[in-house]
């Protein structure tokens, strides 16, 4: 938000509806984002979560309904999830992108220039276009964004000595990238912020900056975010998008009451749903019982009465019509019974690592290792991981973590010390495995590569438990979102089997369902596992049994 007391707006969404084509992944949905309101957008892959943003936004047009901003010229910052970094943009452009300072910039330049020129005949007086112009310039920060710049990326750890306003985005490491990404979003003076998963890449210190910041803001935001510790931490309201069930809800209060309201609800509609059903099924079976005694009862008198005795039959004629009106009744209260819909059950990730024969007892060993890139130096290190070890890593980004995976899994070879892999060790890393799976093959083409000796009939059903079914399986890999891509990357790891799991940040593209179902898959995991996180509840759920922390080059145990 502005420094200067500027305004706040109120964002109004009503009866949106959204999606790609002719599919619509949301509708009917209503949302008031108010100052202060923090809105916390949940739902699995695919739910249409980044498509709102984007509604909301003002870039894609709603299939049906309205979004509206009071006061109109509400400044709004849209900061999507960037994976591919523009060629020849350097660090103050990409920033001044982000932070909407360029386009204001390029506004006012334009309103100026219109002054300059005869006044047109018709339309707005360029002196109103140039004021209003001048205001969102001022509004956005781009006056003294010059100054702002190397004070913010000094305060993330990217000095002179790191990066200048200068340097280009393709040169810097992924660590650097996601903190010139929030840098970003530090500097910018929005109204309202949307917010694509703003957590991905950050480490432990810019999360905290990240939930600082936004609790500063005087203005609503609306984010999409897989962190759980940092949806419990920020969010004052969720908003549920359930393509299952087709459904959108506001949930008030913070994310674990959202959790245990989710829950309750569940659990009504299912003992809701019970009870109507056992009712109708009762219903239906006494009115299968008359029916029965009906037709019984017109047969046995049809056999006692002789022809000649009408008083018998007429009697008989009476209690069978009795008995059909028992029924007809019966009928009628079925049909008057309120209709309640079955709960559809949720897909569920059903996901078991396979397991390879054991490794050798020792998996890897570092002895007096050092790798040097550049100016960086990892070590030296001195470290051993053994058969069935669960290890937890931890540390800033640009520490050393994933140098250090490489060496432990002989990809990189020390520049001093020794480095050695256990034998019969198998790895499995969710990284590597969606690294295989990509580029224009179809998605089950690409997997019958990896296991050739497996039948395409069981690819097939393996790819369906993990939600991938047959629009799926025909794309090109490189259509499939990164959650997707994630998913069949798992059913990579299950086909092959592993005996020692590599886990890089594996919450950056799962959704939340998949993150818990991970957490359950590697609870049943006996083999050997290296988890590198920042997901600060994946670090509390997943049983370890050590903790090695990286900072500046240097591995400490904990």
């Amino acid at each position: 938000m502005r420094d200067d007391g500027g305004m706040t707006a109120t964002l109004v969404a009503k009866g949106l509806a959204g999606g790609h084509d002719h599919r619509t992944l949301f509708s009917e949905l209503d949302l008031v984002v108010a100052p202060g309101d923090v809105v916390g957008v949940v739902g699995a892959n695919g739910a249409g979560k980044s498509t709102l943003l984007r509604i909301l936004a003002g870039i894609d047009a709603p299939q049906e309904g309205s979004v509206s901003l009071a006061p109109a010229d509400a400044f709004i910052g849209w900061l999507p999830q960037e994976h591919e970094r523009v060629v020849g943009e350097t660090v103050a452009e990409y920033v001044g992108r982000r932070t909407g300072t360029t386009a204001a910039t390029a506004e006012m330049d334009a309103a100026a220039a219109a002054l300059a020129e005869p006044a047109p005949a018709s339309g707005p007086d360029p002196s109103d276009v140039y004021s209003t112009a001048l205001e969102r310039w001022l509004a956005s920060g781009a006056a003294d964004l010059d100054e702002r710049l190397p004070v913010v990326l000094a305060e993330l750890g990217l000095g002179p000595a790191e990066l200048r306003p200068e340097s280009l985005m393709t040169a810097l490491s992924g660590g650097q990238a996601a903190r010139v990404g929030l840098a970003a979003l530090l500097l910018s003076r929005f109204d309202i912020v949307l917010l694509d998963e703003p957590t991905n890449d950050l480490d432990l210190d810019g999360l905290a900056r990240l939930e600082a910041f936004i609790r500063g803001l005087r203005g609503g935001v609306v984010l999409v975010s897989h962190d759980r510790e940092f949806l419990a931490t920020a969010v004052t309201k969720v908003l549920e998008l359930d393509l299952a069930q087709h459904s959108n809800r506001v949930y008030g209060g913070g994310y674990d009451a959202y959790l245990e309201e989710r829950e309750t609800a569940k659990r009504h509609a299912r003992e809701e749903y019970d009870e109507f059903a056992d009712k109708k099924a009762d219903l239906v079976a006494r009115a299968r019982t008359q029916r029965e005694w009906s037709s019984q009862g017109v047969r046995n008198a049809m056999k006692k009465a002789p022809d000649n005795d009408k008083i018998r039959r007429k009697a008989s004629a009476e209690s069978s019509e009795k008995q059909a009106q028992k029924v007809r009744q019966m009928e009628s209260r079925i049909a008057r019974l309120d209709e309640v819909e079955e709960p559809r059950k949720e897909w569920q990730l059903q996901f078991t690592i396979g397991s390879a024969p054991r490794s050798s007892s020792v998996v890897s060993t570092l002895s007096g290792a050092v790798v040097r890139q550049g100016a960086f130096t990892l070590g030296p290190v001195s470290l051993q991981v053994d058969a069935g070890d669960r290890i937890g890593i931890t540390g800033p980004n640009g520490a050393g973590k994933s140098t250090l995976l490489r060496l432990l899994l002989g990809r990189t070879a020390p520049d001093e010390g020794l480095a050695s892999l256990g034998t019969s060790v198998a790895i499995g890393e969710i990284d590597q495995a969606r690294a295989v799976l990509a580029g224009t093959e179809s998605l089950a083409a690409a997997f019958e590569a990896q296991v050739p000796d497996w039948p395409i009939a069981e690819v097939r059903t393996l790819l369906a438990k993990f939600g991938l079914k047959a629009d799926h399986v025909n794309r090109p890999v490189d259509e499939l979102s990164p959650g997707e891509r994630t998913r069949a990357g798992l059913a990579l790891l299950q086909a092959r089997g592993v005996n020692l799991l590599v886990l890089d940040e594996p919450t950056n593209h799962l959704d939340l369902v998949a993150i818990e179902q991970l957490e359950d898959a590697l609870e049943s995991y006996t083999g050997t596992l290296l988890l590198v996180t920042h997901d600060r509840r994946m670090l509390d759920t997943v049983r370890l049994n050590r903790h090695w922390r990286v900072a500046a080059g240097q591995v400490t145990e904990s």
